[in-house]
């Protein structure tokens, strides 16, 4: 009579210890609503009439392909959020959810969220919404990220893509006005990013993440913020003297880019103690409201030019 390990059973029959919070958790929600703000901006500004069930679909499955590429990206991730401070707290890292499940679950998502916004809405949709997923989930999560300081730059494409692929799914086609909001979240990435990577220096260091900090010192970081942000603010004014957005939007655009360029200028002068902490905290801080504003603008306007009808 054979021997029966029991210990052997109870690991392959071990129930998974993960909860409905630690799979929301792979989804990344913050980022998640990052995406579907953009979105929904690109969705709206976009002409022609748009049926709400299929701009519900829309929106829906951008925010569930989002998800899947914070997934994927957590599962190839593991090794390096287990030596970062910031991420240490992640369901891999804890041992709540293993890579496999957690890789298993982005491809469920990645796969059901193109081939729905492909068949139910259009595919050019789709097939951009599939590119955003495999570029930040393999080109910028597989490549980028662990062998250039440029991974951020590069890789902030797929950050920047929402509101192309909403466009696309609303007009099934493309044209100049979601080019430029994808230009303004591309040069946004770098100096929010790196404002993050000067005060969790120490964290991407420990795990052996290029980031420009650890690679070209802060001092250099400093500059690129800088110059990134000069870029940025440009970039995003530029729409309103070209016509495409109104005047609403571009005195926004200036307040706003003013406010970036002081915070950028001065973490660019205070280089050491807590005075250079603060001031790329404070910089961290503004960005997000900064394209959260600036975005929400361009909503209003979309808003009001809708309701003007009804009370002129």
């Amino acid at each position: 009579m054979s021997v029966v390990d029991h210990n052997a059973i109870d690991v392959h029959l071990r129930i998974s210890e993960a909860e409905v919070g630690d799979y929301i958790a792979l989804l990344k929600p913050r980022v998640m609503s990052l995406v579907i703000f953009t979105a929904l901006v690109g969705l709206m500004i976009a002409p022609g009439h748009v049926h709400p069930v299929l701009a519900f679909t829309s929106i829906l499955c951008i925010a569930v392909g989002a998800g899947a590429s914070g997934a994927l990206n957590m599962a190839n991730e593991g090794d390096i959020d287990a030596l970062m401070a910031r991420t240490a707290n992640r369901p891999i890292p804890r041992g709540r959810i293993t890579r496999a499940e957690a890789l298993a679950f982005g491809i469920v998502l990645a796969f059901f969220s193109v081939m729905t916004l492909g068949i139910l809405v259009n595919w050019l949709a789709g097939a951009l919404l599939a590119f955003t997923i495999f570029f930040y989930a393999v080109i910028y999560t597989m490549w980028l990220k662990r062998w250039t300081a440029q991974n951020i730059v590069i890789g902030g494409a797929a950050g920047a893509l929402p509101p192309v692929v909403a466009w696309a799914a609303a007009t099934g086609s493309l044209s100049m006005e979601p080019w430029l909001l994808f230009l303004i979240i591309f040069f946004w990435t770098p100096p929010h990013f790196w404002a993050l990577a000067l005060f969790r220096n120490d964290d991407y260091a420990r795990a052996g993440v290029p980031m420009l900090p650890v690679v070209a010192g802060p001092d250099a970081t400093r500059l690129q913020i800088l110059l990134y942000t000069v870029v940025l603010v440009a970039v995003a004014v530029a729409p309103w003297p070209l016509g495409y957005f109104d005047a609403v939007y571009g005195v926004a655009s200036l307040v706003l880019g003013g406010g970036m360029l002081v915070l950028a200028i001065r973490v660019f002068r205070h280089r050491e103690g807590v005075e250079a902490s603060r001031a790329t905290r404070k910089l961290f801080a503004f960005s997000i409201f900064y394209l959260f504003a600036l975005f929400a603008t361009l909503l209003l306007e979309v808003v009001v030019r809708a309701i003007a009808p009804w009370i002129g």
